[in-house]
């Protein structure tokens, strides 16, 4: 445990925006208590140019609270282990991440920790969390609006961790996420298509992935598909699904949670 310079403090480079209205909440709460009573984890991040700096992977938003209120100096928690600076989806307790904040916090993890050595995807499992997350996290640094809460649950199920260095995987994992948004940009033909006919309703594009998904009712002793089979079999579905033959009464059946939002 140490009081360190609070100058001399910051957060990782992979972290998620800060929340304003987060931030905000705890100013008035420390202020008002008049003491911080919440140390941030943190890193020595050593550097041959300049003063040693801190990285905190969980305490950005108590950071930037106390900084704010004029605060000289900040309690945290010393960790020697550099690699802890990588461990943030497992560290944090601070504020829950949507999806979005996961993979990109991931694919940014992914890209420093890729040009270090010849470690494995699942060298980082505890730090990338599940596979999934590093395909979304590509696709959203694509496209920040990217519905990855449509496709998490299949991803979930089908994407696994590449037995390649990171370096070699990156290139497999840039067309897979080229492949799930070549398949989004058919399924946001499909429910525009759907609008069109008067269907409103936010479930409309879950409604579609859900009709196309090969996972949803295949049996539990069947051999798992794998990404590849997976995306093919539901760009293939999705071409050929008919909206025609589509009624308001099949999407008030199908019920289910509208997708994530995008921010």
């Amino acid at each position: 445990m140490a009081a360190l310079p609070i100058d001399q403090v910051e957060p990782t480079p992979y972290q998620r925006n800060l929340s304003d209205a987060h931030v905000r909440k705890l100013e008035a709460v420390i202020a008002k208590l008049g003491r911080f009573l919440d140390p941030i984890i943190v890193v020595r991040k050593e550097s041959k140019d300049s003063d040693t700096h801190y990285w905190t992977p969980n305490g950005n938003h108590r950071l930037s609270a106390m900084k704010t209120l004029g605060a000289k100096s900040i309690v945290g928690i010393v960790v020697p282990e550099t690699s802890t600076a990588y461990q943030i989806l497992a560290l944090n307790t601070e504020k829950a991440h949507n999806l979005r904040e996961r993979a990109l916090e991931v694919i940014k993890m992914y890209q420093e920790l890729a040009t270090l050595d010849d470690a494995t995807e699942e060298t980082y499992a505890l730090e990338f969390e599940e596979a999934a997350l590093i395909t979304l996290g590509l696709c959203y640094l694509e496209n920040g609006r990217f519905s990855g809460g449509a496709y998490h649950p299949i991803l979930r199920r089908s994407d696994q961790f590449i037995k390649k260095s990171l370096h070699s995987a990156l290139e497999i994992r840039h067309e897979r996420a080229k492949t799930l948004m070549e398949l989004d940009k058919t399924v946001v033909e499909k429910v525009d298509a759907l609008k069109a006919k008067g269907l409103t309703s936010p479930y409309l594009k879950s409604f579609v992935v859900a009709r196309i998904n090969p996972i949803r009712f295949r049996p539990k002793d069947a051999a798992p598909l794998s990404f590849d089979e997976v995306m093919d079999r539901m760009t293939k579905a999705a071409e050929k699904l008919n909206v025609e033959k589509i009624k308001i009464d099949d999407l008030a059946r199908s019920g289910g949670a509208p997708e994530e939002p995008s921010s």
